[in-house]
């Protein structure tokens, strides 16, 4: 295929969702090429665009899809995501764009979005001070509430932990005394009968959902959930349409819970998000319907993304 005809998906681990993806893309007459931003890079010359993506160093795509940031370091992570911000610049679709990747996978940022747009989230607290987390956390739990402690970045339930008047004071979410702490109030879906909803949004419509039921109070998938399939016309889905806006995004997977009380609230939203789980119970094919936004947004190859000098 052409230079124009391939777009470079970021990601590590393709797997079962670039295989999805792939197949997607072909229907379209375009082919998928799995890239790390890991060996993606700016080189600031003249007569060059600034951003090297092995595979195009002739000229630069169209449109990127964004399937995977990979961790490391706080300046690794920084220039993965400046990748992101510089093609943006220079007219290439990125999708998700870097500033929606950082909104949301910085679970602070999303807390603080959700407030800031009256969408119904935990009551949550966000700080560095041993002293101010322990004063929450006594304070909180010795009237009877409960709190969830989370790594600000993570996913899949990872290192998620529940707190009550009888927990030990917890260790920063860090290996290092400098660390931090991200509480959010338990949320009680019903004791023996947990479950929450994942809503998956493309442009800022719900193409599918699902109610997660599972063994314990954290109802994640990848740590043995059942997905059950649930109506996508639902006030469930309404609330993750405005949690998607609120952080303005092209796609994106929404957690959200049901107290016993029937009150909704969003526990998070997934930029990069999974939905194996979901493929599973509906007959959408999601991978297309992401494909079919991705090249909706998508600019005809112009001049302007010639590796020339801007």
């Amino acid at each position: 295929m052409t230079a124009t005809n391939r777009i470079p998906v970021f990601t590590d681990d393709p797997g079962w969702h670039g295989k999805r993806l792939r197949e997607a893309f072909s229907a379209r007459g375009l082919e998928a090429v799995f890239i790390s931003l890991k060996d993606c890079a700016l080189e600031l010359l003249p007569g060059k665009s600034g951003v090297l993506i092995p595979g195009f160093e002739g000229s630069l795509p169209a449109g990127v899809f964004v399937r995977g940031v990979p961790g490391g370091s706080l300046q690794q992570v920084i220039a993965r995501l400046d990748i992101l911000h510089a093609l943006k610049m220079l007219g290439v679709m990125v999708y998700n764009d870097g500033r929606a990747v950082e909104r949301t996978v910085d679970k602070a940022m999303t807390s603080f979005l959700l407030h800031r747009h009256q969408v119904p989230t935990p009551p949550t607290w966000v700080c560095e001070s041993r002293h101010h987390a322990q004063n929450i956390i006594l304070r909180e739990t010795m009237a009877g509430r409960a709190l969830v402690m989370k790594p600000l970045f993570g996913s899949q339930g990872m290192g998620v932990r529940k707190l009550d008047h009888t927990s030990v004071f917890p260790v920063p979410m860090e290996q290092h005394v400098e660390g931090l702490y991200y509480l959010q109030s338990y949320i009680d879906s019903g004791e023996g009968a947990w479950h929450d909803y994942r809503v998956f949004i493309i442009d800022g419509q719900a193409v599918a959902a699902m109610a997660r039921h599972g063994s314990t109070w954290v109802n994640n998938v990848a740590l043995g959930a059942r997905c059950e399939a649930m109506p996508v016309q639902s006030d469930v889905a309404e609330l993750a349409i405005a949690a998607a806006r609120a952080v303005e995004i092209d796609y994106c997977g929404v957690d959200i819970i049901r107290d016993q009380h029937g009150r909704l609230f969003v526990l998070e939203i997934n930029s990069i998000p999974a939905w194996k789980g979901l493929q599973a119970v509906t007959e959408i094919d999601i991978a297309r319907r992401l494909v079919d936004d991705f090249c909706a947004k998508m600019p005809a190859a112009q001049p302007g993304l010639q590796n020339i000098a801007v």
